[in-house]
């Protein structure tokens, strides 16, 4: 996992409208670059560009799953983010990403907390 962005960067990310879609589209259920591209209506090469962006700053997943037509695994992509936080403090801004918690992480503190 990498570093959060800076509040810089977050902005440059989501003032782009191709992102937002990204986002809000994987939001509900992981998609394949394909469908993205469809949905967003651009080019491959922009959906990755995209993808490898927001997968930089951890703001989406790659998940890896079995073709369901059978040969080659499909690779889908789900958003990793639940909120942005803005808060002005002492004349700073402060960024805080809450993100999805993975089904280990869930399950340890489920243990952690018998």
């Amino acid at each position: 996992m990498s570093a959060d962005p800076d509040i810089e960067t977050l902005a440059g990310l989501l003032e782009d409208e191709t992102v937002r879609v990204i986002l809000t589209e994987t939001s509900d259920q992981p998609m394949s670059a394909s469908t993205l591209e469809q949905r967003c209506d651009v080019s491959g090469p922009t959906i990755y560009r995209r993808l490898e962006r927001l997968q930089a700053c951890d703001l989406v997943v790659e998940q890896t799953r079995p073709d369901p037509d059978g040969g080659h695994h499909r690779k889908l992509y789900a958003a990793n983010l639940e909120r942005v936080t803005v808060d002005l403090v002492d004349g700073q801004f402060e960024l805080t990403i809450d993100r999805h918690a993975d089904m280990a992480d869930r399950f340890t503190r489920l243990i952690e907390g018998i």
